[in-house]
C-alpha cells in the first residue's frame, strides 16, 4: 500500500517545480531589449530558458545578440531585477554562447513590433558552410520602407544608433528609417 502514494507525490512536487518555472519564465519573458524597448528578450530571441534548481534558485540563459554587444550587461540587470521583484531572492543570469544567436530567432511578434515602430526588421539570415570571404562593401539588400512599403530605399550608413542596425532612407516617401540586420 505505501508504494501506491508515490506517483502522486512525485507528481505534486513536479507540479510545484513546473509552476514556480511557468511564473519565472512570464516575469523573464516580459523584460524588454534596452536597446528596442518595443521587444522582449523572447521577441528578440535572446532568452533561451528559465529553471529553477534543486534550491529553488532561478537560472536565466540568454544569447548575446552578437560578441560584445554592450545591451547584455543590462539585460542580465534589468532580468535580474524583474525576477527579484516578482519575489525570486536568488537568481542567476548564464550567458549562453552555442549555438550563435541569429536574427532568425526573432519571432513573428517582434517583426511585427519592429515595423509598428518605424523599423525594418531583418531579412532571412545569410548561410555559411565554410570560410567566409572578406568584403569590404555593405551588403546589398532587397528592403522595402516601414512606412510607405516602397522598394525604393537607399543605404545611408550601415551603422546605426547601434551595431545592429544599419540607417537606410526611403527615395519615394523621403523618411529615414532603421534597418535590424541579419546576422
Amino acid at each position: 500500500m505505501p508504494e501506491a502514494t508515490h506517483p502522486p507525490l512525485v507528481e505534486a512536487t513536479q507540479s510545484i517545480e513546473t509552476d514556480t518555472e511557468t511564473r519565472a519564465y512570464d516575469v523573464a519573458r516580459a523584460v524588454t531589449d534596452p536597446e528596442m524597448p518595443m521587444l522582449t528578450l523572447e521577441d528578440l530571441g535572446v532568452l533561451r530558458g528559465v529553471d529553477v534548481d534543486a534550491d529553488g534558485h532561478v537560472v536565466a540563459t540568454i544569447t548575446p545578440t552578437y560578441s560584445g554587444c554592450p545591451a547584455m550587461a543590462t539585460m542580465r540587470d534589468d532580468l535580474v531585477r524583474s525576477l527579484q521583484d516578482a519575489g525570486f531572492d536568488e537568481v542567476r543570469v548564464e550567458i549562453a554562447l552555442e549555438p550563435a544567436w541569429t536574427s532568425d530567432w526573432i519571432t513573428e511578434h517582434g517583426r511585427r513590433a519592429l515595423a509598428e515602430h518605424g523599423l525594418s526588421a531583418p531579412g532571412p539570415a545569410p548561410r555559411h558552410d565554410g570560410p567566409v570571404a572578406l568584403t569590404l562593401s555593405p551588403p546589398i539588400r532587397a528592403l522595402r520602407c516601414p512606412r510607405c512599403g516602397a522598394a525604393d530605399v537607399a543605404l545611408t550608413s550601415e551603422f546605426g544608433p547601434t551595431a545592429c542596425k544599419a540607417l537606410y532612407r526611403c527615395t519615394s516617401c523621403l523618411e529615414p528609417f532603421e534597418h535590424v540586420k541579419e546576422i
